[in-house]
C-alpha cells in the first residue's frame, strides 16, 4: 500500500511576485496546500512605511490579486491557503481576503487569523523579566536602538498554523512566521507528527525551504546553464511532495515551464544557509549536510538524508529602527570619455557639498555599466558608451538629504559635456530603516499568540 501523502505547492516567494504560476498550481498541480511567503525583512520596512501613511495598512496588498486569482479554483478543488501576508497588520490582510471572497460570491469562506508575533510593545518588558536582548550580527546596543525602534516581530513556528488549520478555516493569515514553517505546518496538521519527532520535522522544514523562494528551485535564478531552462515565461514553482513517513520529492505543475533536477533544488536548498549542519528554525534544528538528491523522473528530485535536532528555546526578533535618511542623484555621461567624465562629476559634488557645509554620515558613490555590481573587483573597461553616476548620502534629517539633489542639474551646463540626464524620481529624499535582530525566550512570545476564525459576518459587523 502506497503511503499517504500531501502535495504542498510554492504560491509566491516574495511581495509583489505574480500570482500566475499559484494560480497553475492550484488548477492542474493536484495540490492540497498553497503555501505563500511574502515576507523578507526589507517587506516589514516597506508595510512600516505603508501603514505610517495608513493606519489601515500595514500588510502585504497582493494578497487580493492573489486571492482574486486562486480562490474560486482553491474552493472548488479544495486547496487551502497559507500565507504570511499579514505582516504588521494581518487583521487587515484577513478584511482583504473577505472582500475578495465577498466578491467572487464565495459566501462561506473562512478565514484564520494569527496574530502575537508583534512584541515591540513587550521589549522593555523582556528586559525587565531578564532577557539579554543582545544584538545579533554584530548590531549596536538595545539601549541605542529602543528610542527609534519602529516595528519589532518575532519569529513564530508551525505551531499555531497547525491550530489554525483545525479550525477548518480555508483560508490562514499570519504575521511574521518562519518562511518554512508556513510549510510544515499542513504536514503536522495532516499527519499528525509529533513536536519532538525532529527528524520528520526537519523533512518539512527541508520542504519549505526548498519552496519558499518560488522558482529558484525550479530554473529561475539558475546559475548552471540558465539558457537550458524552457519556458521561463511561465515557469512553474515547486511542489512539495511528503508522504507520512517523512519521504519528500520536489516537482512542480505538469505542463509549466522551468526545470526540476538535482542542480536547481541545489540552487535553492543552500540559498540563506549559513551552517548546513545547523539550520535554525523555530521549530527544528536540521541538519543539510548529509542531504542526498536523485533525480526520480521528469522534473522529480528526491531529497533524503535528512535528520532533526531539538529546536531552539529562544526565538528570533527582528526590529526596524529609524537610521536616518537617503538622498540621492543619478546622472549619466556619454562616449568619449565617460567614465572619466563621471568621476570628475563626482569631484565636482563633493567639493560643492563640503563648501555647502553639508556633511553626510556616509557618502556611497557607484558607476553604473562599471563597477555598480562588483564593487572594487570590477575591471575598468577601456572605453564605455555610457556610464551613470550614483551618488547617495546618508544623513540625520530629511532637509539635509534633499540639499543633495539640488547640486545636479547645474552639471548639465558647469560640467563634463554630453550629459545623458538624470534618471527621474532617484532624487527623491526616502527614510531609512535600519535592521537590528536579537532573541528571546519563546515561551515569553507564545503566550500571547492568538487564532481566531472570520467570516464574511465580520465585514458586515464593521460595516
Amino acid at each position: 500500500m502506497a503511503a499517504r501523502t500531501v502535495r504542498i505547492g510554492a504560491g509566491l516567494g516574495f511581495y509583489g511576485d505574480l500570482p500566475f504560476a499559484a494560480a497553475d498550481a492550484v488548477r492542474v498541480g493536484d495540490i492540497q496546500y498553497l503555501c505563500c511567503d511574502h515576507l523578507a525583512e526589507l517587506t516589514m520596512a516597506i508595510l512600516h512605511k505603508d501603514r505610517q501613511r495608513d493606519p489601515g495598512a500595514g500588510y502585504t496588498r497582493d494578497i487580493g490579486l492573489l486571492c482574486q486569482a486562486v480562490l474560486p479554483a482553491a474552493m472548488a478543488r479544495g486547496v487551502r491557503l497559507i500565507s504570511n501576508a499579514g505582516g504588521l497588520n494581518p487583521y487587515g490582510a484577513a478584511r482583504e481576503v473577505l472582500q475578495v471572497a465577498a466578491r467572487l460570491g464565495l459566501h462561506d469562506l473562512k478565514v484564520a487569523v494569527v496574530t502575537g508575533d508583534d512584541v515591540l510593545d513587550r521589549l522593555d518588558l523582556f528586559r525587565q523579566e531578564g532577557a539579554p536582548l543582545e544584538p545579533l550580527d554584530g548590531g549596536p546596543p538595545y539601549e541605542e536602538v529602543r528610542p527609534r525602534l519602529l516595528f519589532a516581530s518575532a519569529y513564530l513556528g508551525a505551531e499555531p498554523v497547525v491550530r489554525a488549520l483545525a479550525t477548518g478555516a480555508h483560508v490562514v493569515i499570519t504575521g511574521r512566521v518562519a518562511d518554512a514553517s508556513l510549510f510544515l505546518a499542513p504536514l503536522v496538521y495532516e499527519f499528525g507528527w509529533r513536536w519532538d519527532d525532529w527528524d520528520r520535522l526537519a523533512v518539512g522544514v527541508v520542504a519549505g525551504h526548498i519552496s519558499e523562494c518560488s522558482a529558484q528551485a525550479t530554473g529561475g535564478n539558475f546559475s548552471g546553464p540558465w539558457w537550458e531552462v524552457p519556458d521561463m515565461d511561465r515557469i512553474g514553482y515547486p511542489i512539495a511532495e511528503v508522504d507520512e513517513g517523512g519521504g519528500l520529492v520536489i516537482t512542480k505543475p505538469d505542463g509549466t515551464g522551468g526545470l526540476v533536477t538535482p542542480d536547481t533544488v541545489k540552487e535553492q536548498l543552500y540559498y540563506e544557509v549559513h551552517d548546513p549542519a545547523r539550520y535554525v528554525n523555530p521549530d527544528v534544528t536540521a541538519d543539510f549536510s548529509q542531504i542526498e538528491l536523485v533525480q526520480e523522473g521528469p522534473d522529480r528530485v528526491r531529497v533524503s538524508g535528512i535528520r532533526g535536532g531539538p529546536r531552539p528555546e529562544v526565538l528570533k526578533v527582528t526590529a526596524g529602527y529609524d537610521d536616518g535618511w537617503l538622498g540621492q542623484a543619478v546622472i549619466g555621461y556619454s562616449w568619449p570619455d565617460a567614465l572619466e567624465k563621471a568621476q570628475a562629476a563626482e569631484r565636482i559634488i563633493r567639493r560643492q557639498m563640503a563648501r555647502a557645509g553639508l556633511n553626510p554620515e556616509a557618502i556611497h558613490v557607484e558607476y553604473l555599466g562599471v563597477n555598480a555590481l562588483h564593487g572594487p573587483l570590477a575591471p575598468i573597461p577601456d572605453e564605455p558608451n555610457e556610464v551613470y553616476l550614483r551618488f547617495a548620502i546618508r544623513t540625520r534629517t530629511r532637509e539635509e538629504a534633499e540639499r543633495l539633489a539640488r547640486l545636479f542639474p547645474p552639471l548639465a551646463l558647469n560640467g563634463p559635456p554630453y550629459i545623458g540626464g538624470a534618471l527621474p524620481g532617484l532624487g527623491r529624499s526616502r527614510q531609512l530603516l535600519g535592521i537590528w535582530s536579537t532573541t528571546v525566550p519563546r515561551e515569553w512570545v507564545e503566550q500571547a499568540v492568538r487564532v481566531e476564525v472570520l467570516g464574511l459576518d465580520a465585514l458586515e459587523r464593521a460595516g
